[in-house]
């Protein structure tokens, strides 16, 4: 899943490569990945893009007042080219879900919008402001932007666990499955820590590691081309992903939870006193 690092390097190829260049078609692959009616996708057709910006992990790209707000979820992906095929792509057909050609059909560059997999959440809406859509309009404050005053605020008062607390958007926004697995780990905090019991100490090393592996995923990811992103994220990576390797601070076994749809990955000697959690249907370490 793309997340707040990686949003912002594909913000900036944009900026860098989009910015400028007139929206000459946009072709829709999946009428139910857009998620606005009006104003129709044809209103962006002869306007320029003029800036691209980030939401948490929503991507958003101002074409002269229209904002076409992208979030591609779990397996949704952003693949740039130099140049696009001018053939419409057939609905239902393949991963693509969604095509912006910003120069002639054919001739200039654009993007297409893939994801991946049966479970379906790629999202697209065309919005004059962007808290017209409703996720960014719940979102908590952004995990590069949050003071350590804020941030103290914002986990204060919380019974989730530290896991949920880290990749709840309505309370820090652009933090996901992944990088709050790491940033866990640095910390040396339990993913089942509780989120508004954290000492001073606690809050001072989880606020540090947030900023520390947020701002060294955006420096290597920011420049690289779309395509080597996912690439870039997994080289970074310590514990997430990486079941059954050994931990690179002290050499013990990463270990796994899994639940539901997705899974977490921990150091039991680094984060939880060398205790490994139990599966999280049972809510508990093990004893």
């Amino acid at each position: 899943m793309p997340e707040l690092p990686e949003v912002e390097a594909l913000a900036q190829h944009i900026r860098e490569h989009g910015v400028g260049r007139t929206v000459a078609r946009v072709d829709v692959a999946s009428l139910s990945v857009l998620k606005t009616v009006r104003p129709p996708w044809t209103e962006l057709h002869g306007k320029q893009v003029t800036g691209a910006g980030r939401h948490g992990k929503f991507l958003d790209l101002d074409v002269e007042g229209l904002h076409l707000i992208i979030h591609l979820a779990r397996a949704g992906w952003l693949r740039w080219a130099d140049t696009l095929s001018m053939v419409p792509p057939k609905p239902g057909k393949g991963p693509l879900a969604f095509r912006v050609h910003l120069g002639p059909p054919g001739q200039g560059p654009g993007f297409d919008l893939t994801e991946a997999g049966t479970k379906k959440g790629l999202a697209v809406w065309i919005v004059e402001d962007p808290k017209e859509v409703p996720g960014i309009a719940a979102l908590g404050p952004d995990a590069l932007a949050v003071t350590r005053d804020e941030f103290a605020q914002v986990m204060s008062g919380h019974t989730e666990r530290l896991k949920n607390a880290l990749t709840t958007q309505k309370i820090l926004a652009g933090v996901g499955n992944a990088y709050s697995d790491e940033i866990l780990h640095m910390a040396k905090l339990s993913p089942f820590a509780t989120a508004g019991k954290l000492t001073d100490v606690q809050l001072d090393r989880l606020y540090e590691s947030l900023r520390e592996i947020l701002t060294s995923a955006v420096e290597r990811s920011v420049g690289q081309h779309a395509a080597r992103l996912k690439g870039e994220k997994r080289s970074g990576l310590r514990v997430h992903g990486r079941t059954g390797m050994p931990c690179p601070v002290c050499g013990d076994t990463v270990r796994e939870v899994s639940f539901a749809d997705k899974a977490f990955q921990y150091c039991a000697t680094c984060q939880t006193g060398g205790k490994p959690l139990a599966d999280r249907r049972m809510s508990r370490l093990l004893k």
